[in-house]
């Protein structure tokens, strides 16, 4: 028997462009007791991020020595840059009742569901590739060459979302916005009442 008020392990993953990063804004503005899990990173901080709110930001042999002294959750290399979740993070605030957003690729919600069974999966899906295309163009933070690999793992990504519980398809962002919503609201309020 799980215990009262147990909270509740969101995953979310996307393809690079796809908006995940404006629905969680939304999410967590719109939902109460939700806990953002910021994940550890070897990538270099982009315009505007900060440490400790957007990423921890540390290097290569930090990163390497969280994996082999077990710390991480789930981990893995994505763009020539390590990724991670902090294990005990994840069980502190579960064990508290609050509802934690995972924003992470497809690699690490398999690594995720692995530790944390219960979790509750959801993708955001582009409208189309081309739309997605558009999308990191219109960053003009991306090279050529990284367009390309990201669309690369786009394909890859969005071939694996039949293992996810839910799939928000972000067209339009108010609708997506209020799908998203809807489905981790849902789940709070029903772990509440468990």
């Amino acid at each position: 028997m799980t215990s009262k008020n147990k909270g509740v392990l969101f995953v979310i993953s996307a393809p690079s462009g796809a908006g995940k990063s404006t629905l969680i804004k939304v999410l967590m503005q719109n939902v109460p007791d939700l806990i953002f899990s910021v994940s550890h990173t070897t990538r270099a901080p982009r315009a505007g991020e900060s440490h400790g709110r957007d990423y921890f930001f540390v290097d290569k042999h930090e990163f390497e020595d969280m994996i082999e002294t077990g710390r991480l959750a789930e981990w893995a290399k994505v763009h020539d840059n390590y990724y991670g979740t902090s294990r005990a993070f994840i069980e502190e605030n579960l064990s508290s009742g609050a509802g934690i957003i995972l924003d992470i690729d497809v690699q690490g919600k398999e690594l995720i569901e692995k530790v944390f069974p219960e979790c509750v999966t959801i993708f955001i899906m582009p409208p189309s590739i081309d739309v997605l295309r558009q999308r990191l163009s219109a960053r003009g933070t991306e090279t050529p060459e990284s367009i390309a690999k990201r669309m690369g793992n786009a394909e890859i990504e969005i071939s694996k979302t039949d293992s996810y519980k839910h799939i928000v398809i972000n067209d339009d962002l108010d609708v997506a916005s209020e799908e998203i919503i809807n489905i981790v609201s849902g789940y709070m309020i029903r772990s509440s009442l468990a």
